[in-house]
């Protein structure tokens, strides 16, 4: 388990500048720091425990849009060759619509879109709902935090593993000139 001062645990992350505060990303999806009570009834409303280092994260700026939008992936997805696009993450919290348990929270893509229920929806993609990034609980080691994977309902719903854990995700994630969007 990730534990500590978000500083820590991203060491290498500019979390100054990891955030694109733009206009849209405020008003949709970034929300004030969510309390433990919050926490623990997201939680309980979507029936797993959040991995320490995303909630760490969102307890430093809750939701938002990343700068660096791109994230390897190991193979074509039907929204590029070689990686996915995230367009934003969501916080902790039911007051805006992108977040967890917001109007087009994790439980939405679930029980609306019939996305596979393997644990919880926490990024979208530009697509406009027609691929998401999702924390997946399905093999993850006792006490151990899930892996993030790419779902792409284009595709049948192919599930592709982008990291190990959310730090990894993090981490992963490029700006979008590194890649020739498109193809």
């Amino acid at each position: 388990m990730v534990d500590g001062p978000v500083e820590l645990i991203f060491p290498d992350i500019d979390l100054d500048g990891f955030w694109d505060d733009n206009e849209y990303a405020v008003r949709e999806y970034v929300d004030a720091p969510p309390s433990a009570a919050v926490i623990a009834s997201v939680e309980a409303e979507l029936g797993y425990r959040l991995p320490a280092s995303y909630v760490a994260l969102m307890r430093a700026h809750n939701g938002g849009m990343p700068h660096r939008t791109c994230c390897p992936a190991p193979n074509r997805t039907t929204w590029a060759r070689g990686h996915v696009a995230v367009h934003g993450i969501m916080g902790i919290g039911r007051e805006k619509s992108c977040s967890l348990a917001g109007e087009f929270g994790s439980r939405f893509w679930i029980d609306e879109w019939g996305y596979p229920a393997i644990g919880v929806y926490f990024a979208d993609c530009p697509s406009a709902g027609h691929d998401m990034i999702a924390f997946d609980y399905r093999d993850r080691e006792p006490g151990g935090e899930p892996s993030v994977v790419h779902v792409d309902q284009e595709d049948d719903y192919r599930i592709t593993v982008l990291a190990p854990d959310f730090v990894s995700f993090i981490q992963a994630l490029r700006p979008e000139e590194d890649y020739d969007i498109g193809t």
